[in-house]
Formats: structure tokens, sequence, C-alpha cells
């Protein structure tokens, strides 16, 4: 009597079976790329020549004691200016001049696009003070308000945006802080605010706020970034802008380089307490592997696999 040889996989399987493991093949190869695809990375606002000032406006801008501007201003189509002296504007001024218009048109380009970016978490009757958050877009329905710290970890990318879409008012308490973490930089923050912004007396504040109407900084309010506003009027009041350069808004909206992933330590890595990481918004894994799908891939494939060749043994 002949003795039966073992059965390997591909000769186990019948051509009906075949196309089932094709089939779970498939599957495994879709679920491995879902992750690349759903955790892509926010795309950044495009501030183009916006980024070159610190200060911005449409009407007016007022300035009342020693304020200093590291960077431009500009204003249009506005052209009342006040208070510079005594305040202080280390790079210059463009008023109601070509380049303050372009930069009014680049403005409003930005905020569209971040009033549109997506996917976002919502965020709507939450205050962002005591909360820590990672990369993504996170939405207000109406006011949002900040009292106390908030903390931006940007979880070693370097590419961490975070935009915040605001759907009327965006108002600070006094002494109120934002803080940046693990990669995070005032360029790549983005406040997007449909009607009016006010930092409250002290606040220490970062990122980009791009207002429809007006921006308002109460005495001795600080910000690291940009105030920008399209229509209203800036207020300012005995107040530090130290704007980014404005080549890092166009070297952080391309594509990041892989980077190796930096080990939290409990005394600058806090464990962010605020939203989870859902990762629609936080953008991919800092090793770019998406573990999780290609395990339940491989466990799927294993079955539909051990499964055919069990019935094929039964049938010989």
């Amino acid at each position: 009597m002949a003795t039966k040889q073992p059965l390997s996989v591909s000769s186990a399987l019948p051509n009906n079976s075949r196309r089932v493991v094709i089939m779970a093949a498939v599957l495994a190869a879709a679920l491995g790329a879902w992750p690349s695809v759903g955790l892509a990375a926010l795309v950044q606002p495009r501030l183009l020549s916006a980024a070159n000032y610190g200060a911005m406006a449409g009407s007016t801008i007022t300035n009342t004691g020693s304020t200093v501007i590291t960077g431009k201003l500009a204003l249009s189509p506005g052209s009342a200016l006040t208070g510079f002296p005594p305040g202080v504007v280390t790079g210059g001024t463009d008023v109601a001049n070509g380049a303050a218009v372009q930069a009014q048109t680049d403005l409003t380009t930005a905020y569209n696009d971040a009033a549109g970016a997506t996917p976002f978490i919502d965020m709507s009757g939450q205050d962002l003070g005591g909360k820590t958050l990672i990369p993504g877009a996170y939405r207000f329905s109406s006011s949002a308000q900040l009292t106390g710290t908030l903390t931006l970890d940007g979880q070693g990318s370097t590419n961490a945006t975070f935009i915040f879409q605001i759907g009327s008012t965006l108002t600070t308490a006094s002494g109120s802080r934002v803080v940046l973490l693990n990669g995070a930089g005032a360029c790549a923050v983005f406040w997007q605010v449909t009607t009016s912004a006010t930092l409250g007396t002290g606040t220490s504040f970062q990122g980009n706020i791009l207002a429809l109407s007006s921006i308002t900084m109460t005495t001795g309010a600080i910000l690291g970034g940009r105030a920008l506003a399209r229509n209203g009027a800036l207020t300012l009041d005995t107040n530090t802008i130290t704007a980014p350069p404005a080549a890092c808004a166009f070297v952080a909206a391309a594509p990041p380089a892989p980077t190796a992933t930096p080990t939290p330590t409990p005394t600058t890595s806090p464990t962010p307490v605020g939203l989870p990481n859902t990762g629609a918004a936080s953008g991919p894994t800092p090793d770019g592997l998406p573990w999780i799908p290609i395990a339940l891939a491989g466990l799927i494939t294993g079955i539909l696999v051990t499964s055919t060749v069990w019935r094929s043994r039964r049938r010989a």
C-alpha cells in the first residue's frame, strides 16, 4: 500500500479554497494599509506671505505701553497705526501697501485651511485648562476658554500640527499658559477663531491666532507665535509677541521624515490626561507600523487557511 505523502498547503487546497486564501491575503493587505491612510498627519494651513508677520490687522492696530513685536507688522486695508513708539517693531511695518494686501489675502487662505481641517475631535463645552493634547484638530462649536495650563505634546514628531477650530470667541483667564512639549512648536499650532480672541492679563500663549474679526492682548500677555486679525483691530497693552521664523511655516508643511522615537520619561513626558489618542487626529504612530491591524489580518488569514486545510484533509 502506498504511503500517503503529507499534504502541503498549496496541494491541499482546491481551486475554491485557494480563492478564499487569496481573498484573505487581500484582506490582510487592506487592513495593514488602513492605518497609513486613516492616521495620515494633518496638513498645516498655508500661511504663505502671512508667515512673514508677527502682528496683522484689517482695520487698526493700537498699542499702549512698551510692547515689543519681534518680527514684522502689517495693516490692511486700514491704515491707523498708533502707539509705536513707545511700542517697538523689530522687523519693520507694511501699512496699506502691496505687501500688506497680499499678506491679508494669504491670511484668508490659512484661515480657510484651518477651518476646514479634518478629521477633528469635538471639544465643545470643555475648558482647555488642565488638559494635555496630542497632535490633531480640535473643534469647538461656539466659544473656547482656557483657564490654567494647556499642554500640547508633540510626541517627538517633527511636524506636530495642532489646529483649534473655534465657532465664536477664544478667551483666556489671567495667568493662563500654553506649554509645548516633545517637539511641539508654536509655528505648527493654529487657533482659527470665527469672531474675536482675547488673551487675559499675564497669559503666556503659543501659536498662530487666525481671527476673523479682532484680537485683544490685555496687559502683560505674551504670545510666542503670531496675532493675525483679518477684518478687525489688534489691540495691545505692554505685550511681547515673538514670531517664529517665517521659513518654519513652509518646512513644517512638508511630510515629516522618519525619526527615531524618543523614550518618554515621567519628568519630561507626562501621560496625556485630556483626550484619548484615537489616532484619527494624532497622525501616524511614531514607528509607522500599524501593529494591531497587521496582527488582526494575520489572525484572520491563519484561521481561514487552517480551516480550509482541515476540510481538505477530511475529504482526502
